[in-house]
């Protein structure tokens, strides 16, 4: 009996055991751990640049391919080099742009003046013509005098004789004894320095660039400074003029030191022994005193360097007797030593060559009678006075 229950005793343990095992092996939450995945083979690096001839050849011979070389950049080509004409005739080149604006101030004088009858009321017509053209006040008053004096003297008058007392007044009056000459010579080994100053939209940028063509055509090495640090288009403007011509622009960040660029300007005509540096400045109302100020010390810099040798004021003729209180003040500032007239062809109030000449004792030297590249000329008062009579 005892046999028996030690059996039962036994199988009990067993299955117990057995289930326990079970259940362990299915309990609820188990996970099964994933079989083991195969390893895997390194992959070749992919090959960006190419190798050498034979290098990475495989022992049974297999070659492997090369990736060719990138392209090399386009290379922007360089600017052609314009050979500009020199700037000698170039006023009687463009003398007919000059008659087609002055003409109708010399034939309506002209008229006048060949009258039979040349009574008070004719002579107010004159000078209010003359007036109008912007001569100014003085000079009217002092060309109907003489008109009047040398009339009564010669009476009757032919046509000749009036064209010749008229050609004779204007003459005088724009007077071509004054020294009309760019100092553009060097000092030794350093070069002539030329400024170029005047209130915004007189055209200094555009006549600054002109001006270096001109003296590249007559021979002359230029340097340019981009000194109108205010808007970074007048000096893009400027590199393009220096690239056509072949002349080295100097340039500063936008918004910087003007007085900085010129000084730098300065230094590298110095440094390449040229002939002539022309320093471009911003435009400037000339009621600012502060602006006014910042071209006084923009000068002072440069004559560290160099000398002064032109200041040349940039006025438009359109802009008549306001033209003549900027030049005034810019004149107080900076000794101004000449006058650039632009857009001359463009008005027929050519009397403000007179005017200003007279008010500042500053010459006219250069005169923009279009808008081409080489529409900047020397001023020749005879070449200006026989386009506003016309011809003979």
């Amino acid at each position: 009996m005892e046999g028996y229950l030690g059996i039962i005793l036994i199988v009990v343990v067993v299955a117990l055991v057995a289930a326990g095992g079970l259940f362990l092996l299915f309990r609820p939450g188990r996970t099964v751990a994933p079989p083991a995945e195969p390893p895997t083979l390194p992959q070749e690096k992919e090959e960006t640049e190419p190798r050498p001839a034979g290098a990475g050849e495989e022992s049974e011979g297999a070659a492997t391919a090369t990736v060719p070389p990138p392209p090399a950049p386009a290379v922007k080509p360089a600017p052609e080099i314009e050979v500009p004409p020199p700037s000698a005739g170039r006023m009687v080149r463009l003398r007919s742009r000059l008659a087609r604006s002055q003409s109708a101030l010399g034939r309506g004088l002209l008229e006048l003046l060949s009258r039979d009858r040349l009574d008070d009321e004719v002579w107010d017509e004159i000078e209010e013509s003359l007036i109008s053209a912007d001569v100014g006040v003085a000079p009217t008053q002092a060309m109907v005098e003489e008109l009047r004096t040398k009339v009564k003297v010669l009476g009757s008058r032919t046509p000749a004789e009036v064209r010749g007392l008229l050609r004779e007044q204007l003459l005088v009056q724009v007077n071509p004894d004054l020294d009309r000459s760019l100092h553009i010579a060097k000092h030794g080994e350093r070069p002539a320095v030329v400024l170029v100053v005047g209130v915004n939209g007189t055209g200094k940028t555009t006549t600054t660039g002109k001006l270096a063509r001109s003296l590249v055509g007559d021979g002359k090495q230029v340097v340019l400074g981009a000194a109108d640090t205010f808007r970074a288009a007048a000096a893009d403007q400027l590199q393009t003029w220096g690239d056509r011509v072949g002349a080295e622009v100097v340039r500063g960040p936008e918004g910087g030191d003007p007085a900085s660029v010129a000084f730098d300007a300065t230094a590298k005509g110095i440094e390449q022994k040229a002939d002539v540096v022309i320093v471009d400045t911003a435009g400037r109302l000339h009621t600012k005193t502060g602006l006014m100020d910042e071209l006084g010390k923009v000068k002072r810099v440069i004559e560290k360097k160099a000398t002064v040798d032109e200041v040349l004021l940039v006025l438009d003729a359109t802009t008549g007797q306001n033209g003549m209180r900027q030049a005034q003040v810019f004149a107080e500032v900076v000794n101004i030593t000449g006058i650039a007239l632009t857009k001359l062809d463009g008005t027929a109030k050519g009397g403000i060559v007179i005017s200003v000449q007279r008010e500042l004792g500053v010459p006219v030297k250069l005169a923009g009678l279009g808008e081409g590249p080489d529409d900047l000329a020397p001023f020749d008062p005879e070449v200006f006075v026989d386009a506003i009579l016309g011809e003979d």
